[in-house]
């Protein structure tokens, strides 16, 4: 298996993390490199569903090496949660205390971010951007204007300190002035930060570069993102986005290495497509079928609960994922959902409304999208369970040309198709 990384392929909620446990298993290392607790994956194993928001879903295996990279933002709330509720759930508390390291030079989300992005988002009203409210942006926001909380930082108490000195005042008269919200005081969040010191001390890797070093030289990598190509930063339907870049080419920044480590990127695409949140979505189902892809794919956030948005699959989404966000292969998810579907569409082109142009690029001024309506192709349903398929000759011939269509939409090849939530649902190609 090459140095390989998982990139969501749409807007995120595609299924990376089920992509992720499986090739996890030939991977000696995995690695987190971008977002925060905004994001949500859900792996199923045997009778037991695990969800995971910050810790790399390779921690159910004993004998990886899981890292939390530099790109990542971390919520001490939202990270004590998810390994005390793993810990319930039977994952033996070993794989935390040796496999689980997190970079120190990863920022943390503190309670003013939190504060900060609830009071934005209900500031903008009817123009929200449709964030969980994690303090993510708030947070790379600091990142980005050298004035972040960063792992080391909780470390180093004098220098918490002079930090604390500089940033508290001015995140202060913003929740104050502008949003209305109570502020913070100094003593309170050095208390809270030695609770966070504590919390993270037996994870922190210091010796970071010599892991990083000797997974190059002596292990399989495997990098794990968040979210999907269509919210990252900078290539997707901004502003409606994430805060940070989901695509392959993120993954040798947030985690530390170069590019020339990666030997694949896996795009994941759902045989349909989903959104969570504000923006824009041209094949998006407001009717009976959009409920019913719902209904059939369990499609709620796994951060949120919130129920997801759905339509048909986006082929001209998909070919700029595989542009920009650097894919060599491809991975199609939940298949299973289409079962008792009678037709399936696929959406090849835009059509603009006022002129009836045809295009097959994807338009990166979101605020266009209004102008244009999907350009179908029709596909007969197969009408049979294939969740018990495990190699592509046991699929039905109308599966089989359906994503024979989307390979070439893609222009990629298809090498993995889940046919349901558990790991031996899963045909190789």
């Amino acid at each position: 298996m090459k140095n390989t990384v998982i990139v969501g392929a749409q807007f995120g909620d595609e299924g990376k993390a089920k992509i992720t446990d499986i090739l996890a298993e030939n991977a000696q290392m995995i690695v987190r490199y971008q977002g925060g607790c905004n994001a949500g994956h859900t792996v199923v194993v045997g009778d037991k569903t695990y969800k995971f928001h910050l810790i790399p879903s390779g921690i159910l295996y004993k004998d990886k090496t899981c890292f939390i990279g530099a790109g990542v933002v971390l919520y001490p709330d939202s990270f004590r949660k998810e390994l005390v509720d793993l810990l319930t759930q039977g994952v033996p508390n070993d794989h935390f205390a040796n496999n689980l390291k997190i970079s120190p030079l990863a920022h943390i989300t503190m309670p003013y971010h939190i504060d900060l992005d609830g009071g934005s988002e209900s500031a903008l009203g009817a123009n929200k951007i449709g964030t969980t409210k994690k303090g993510i942006g708030p947070t790379y926001t600091d990142k980005y204007a050298r004035s972040g909380i960063r792992m080391e930082d909780l470390f180093d108490k004098k220098r918490l300190e002079e930090k604390l000195d500089i940033i508290l005042p001015a995140k202060n008269l913003t929740l104050e002035r502008v949003y209305g919200l109570k502020p913070y005081s100094k003593e309170y969040l050095l208390e809270l930060c030695e609770e966070y010191r504590e919390l993270f001390e037996p994870y922190v890797c210091w010796n970071w570069q010599e892991l990083l070093e000797d997974a190059k030289k002596n292990k399989t990598i495997l990098f794990e993102g968040a979210q999907g190509v269509l919210l990252d930063i900078d290539y997707g339907t901004y502003p409606y986005v994430t805060s940070s870049n989901p695509i392959a080419g993120g993954a040798g920044v947030g985690a530390g290495v170069g590019p020339m480590v990666i030997g694949e990127a896996v795009g994941v695409f759902k045989a349909y497509i989903t959104r969570v949140g504000e923006g824009p979505f041209v094949t998006e189902l407001l009717d009976d079928t959009g409920e019913e892809i719902r209904k059939v794919g369990a499609e709620f956030g796994t951060t949120t609960g919130r129920p997801r948005r759905c339509g048909w699959f986006d082929g001209v989404i998909a070919r700029y994922s595989v542009l920009v966000g650097g894919l060599s292969c491809a991975a199609i998810t939940k298949m299973d959902v289409f079962d008792k579907f009678d037709e399936i569409k696929l959406c090849v082109g835009y059509r603009n409304i006022h002129t009836d142009e045809i295009i097959e690029y994807y338009p990166t001024q979101v605020h266009t999208h209004c102008d244009y309506v999907p350009v179908y192709e029709y596909f007969e349903g197969w009408r049979e369970d294939i969740s018990k398929a495990r190699n592509f000759d046991e699929l039905p011939k109308n599966a089989k040309v359906y994503l024979a269509r989307l390979e070439d939409l893609l222009g990629i090849p298809i090498k993995i198709i889940s046919v349901g939530p558990k790991r031996e649902q899963t045909i190789f190609i």
